[in-house]
């Protein structure tokens, strides 16, 4: 799913996050998901980690339709960024590219993806049933991960971000944000008490 245009943007998440921030399914919080913003010019390049949990309600292997009905409308709704992630009317920024999957640690492709906003491919898998039975919601760690590239007339008059998704998902408390310019990185916690991130002084 990697398709970021500008490279400084893996170069800056990779030496700015520690040893101790790097992400593994079986260690997510739920709650809690994890944005980061990389602004270059006018394009701002986003990625989105959030457990399955906090999107869908369960981190199971899908095993009836309406798991997989969930699956896929939670990867729709996340491959639509501005919907979540509401940015200053100002700074004019637009979509370029958007994609969302669903990852898991276990041995099965859950095989959901969203590419391009609302074209979104899902493929279904067989599963024996005993794998269903024994995957309880505390026995499996999924994740949904989210990738998006904005072009923005103004970047510098993006002042703020409305996170919209905790109005989407009920079960989100929380998302930690990391915003990489070229100032550094800074580190932010946004609420569902408190969705609003004030940019102001950073760009």
């Amino acid at each position: 799913m990697r398709f970021l245009s500008f490279a400084a943007f893996t170069l800056a998440c990779t030496t700015a996050l520690h040893a101790s921030d790097t992400r593994q399914l079986g260690a997510h919080e739920h709650g809690v998901g994890q944005l980061n913003i990389a602004v270059d010019g006018g394009q701002v390049a986003m990625e989105f980690h959030a457990p399955g949990a906090d999107i869908v309600g369960f981190e199971y292997v899908a095993s009836s339709d309406a798991d997989r009905a969930a699956i896929a409308d939670g990867v729709a709704a996340l491959a639509r960024p501005l919907d979540l992630f509401v940015l200053s009317a100002e700074a004019g920024c637009n979509v370029v590219r958007a994609a969302a999957e669903l990852e898991a640690d276990d041995a099965h492709d859950h095989g959901h993806d969203a590419h391009d906003h609302e074209t979104h491919n899902h493929d279904e898998h067989e599963h024996d049933e005993h794998a269903h039975d024994a995957h309880a919601d505390g026995d499996s760690h999924a994740e949904f991960h989210a990738e998006y590239l904005l072009e923005c007339a103004s970047p510098d008059a993006l002042s703020t971000v409305e996170f919209a998704y905790f109005d989407q998902f009920e079960n989100a408390r929380e998302v930690d944000v990391q915003i990489l310019s070229d100032a550094g990185a800074i580190r932010f916690k946004v609420t569902r008490s408190e969705p609003v991130l004030d940019l102001r002084g950073i760009f």
